[in-house]
């Protein structure tokens, strides 16, 4: 599915669910064998085994133990940084890098829902965090979305250490989800990577440019504004466009490279291209932290 498509739907609940319902398609819920609901099979009983498991039919039947298993539904704690610094309302396509940052973020919360996942929302604007801690229910998805919906971006993402304590003391993993430029003027994104590489937790993240961007083609335009600073570029002529380009391909995989040696997982995510692949991400890294 598109980002047009998606984002041209106004009503993010909406949004979310139609996209996760057509990504999800034919897609089963992972799952693992354990003490729950439905049946799966038998196994042969074993010492220190939860007698209440045990078959007591089947026993009468062929006179040995066997313990009934069964499927349970996997679940984690999921929580979604989002940038909202003011280099996020760079536009391309009709849209801009924070609209598809909601609408992304929409459609993993709601696919983690649908999963039983914990899902907690963390805006950074501002020099500021806005916190929703994880939670697990109708109620708080309503939430999130509501907040996500009322996102505005504004200034810088801030230092990290303002916000250390946020990550701090939860003893069980945990999948962090960043969904950024990664642009910054003091250093201050690299701050917050080095935190959540410091953790014991799963972290991803969906770096968001645009194709005018990484292509360096602005059409008429003559001049462009650091976002965040004010500051203004003139833009080089057409036939520096080819070094434009790979001086930028050169920074992706720098950028790219440091991410990955903090052993983080890392997604490019161009504003003219699917999220499927977004989500395929999302649900790999949750199923590594499940399996």
């Amino acid at each position: 599915m598109r980002w047009e498509d998606v984002i041209a739907i106004k009503d993010l609940w909406l949004a979310a669910r139609r996209t996760v319902d057509g990504f999800m398609t034919g897609i089963n819920r992972s799952k693992v064998k354990g003490p729950g609901l439905e049946f799966s099979q038998y196994r042969s009983y074993q010492p220190g085994d939860d007698l209440r498991w045990l078959d007591w039919k089947r026993y009468a039947r062929s006179d040995r133990y066997y313990i009934r298993e069964s499927e349970i539904e996997t679940s984690i704690s999921i929580r979604l940084l989002v940038d909202a610094s003011r280099s996020m309302d760079h536009r391309d396509g009709g849209f801009s890098k924070i609209d598809l940052a909601r609408h992304l973020a929409a459609a993993l919360a709601w696919l983690g829902n649908q999963q039983g996942d914990a899902l907690g929302l963390y805006v950074f604007r501002s020099g500021q965090v806005f916190s929703l801690p994880a939670r697990k229910d109708p109620q708080h998805l309503a939430r999130l979305f509501h907040q996500l919906e009322a996102v505005e971006t504004d200034g810088k993402m801030g230092d990290p250490i303002d916000y250390r304590h946020i990550f701090l003391g939860e003893q069980k993993r945990e999948l962090l989800i960043f969904i950024t430029d990664l642009y910054e003027a003091d250093g201050e994104i690299g701050g917050l990577l080095d935190l959540l590489a410091s953790l014991r937790h799963e972290v991803i993240v969906f770096h968001i440019m645009g194709k005018n961007e990484i292509e360096g083609n602005y059409g008429a335009w003559t001049e462009v504004e650091d976002l965040e600073t004010g500051k203004r570029m003139p833009l080089s002529p057409g036939n520096n466009r080819d070094e434009y380009r790979e001086r930028m391909q050169q920074w992706l995989s720098a950028v790219r490279m440091q991410i990955l040696d903090r052993q983080i997982v890392y997604q490019l995510l161009r504003m003219d291209q699917p999220l499927d692949q977004a989500l395929r991400d999302f649900l790999k890294q949750r199923q590594q932290m499940t399996g």
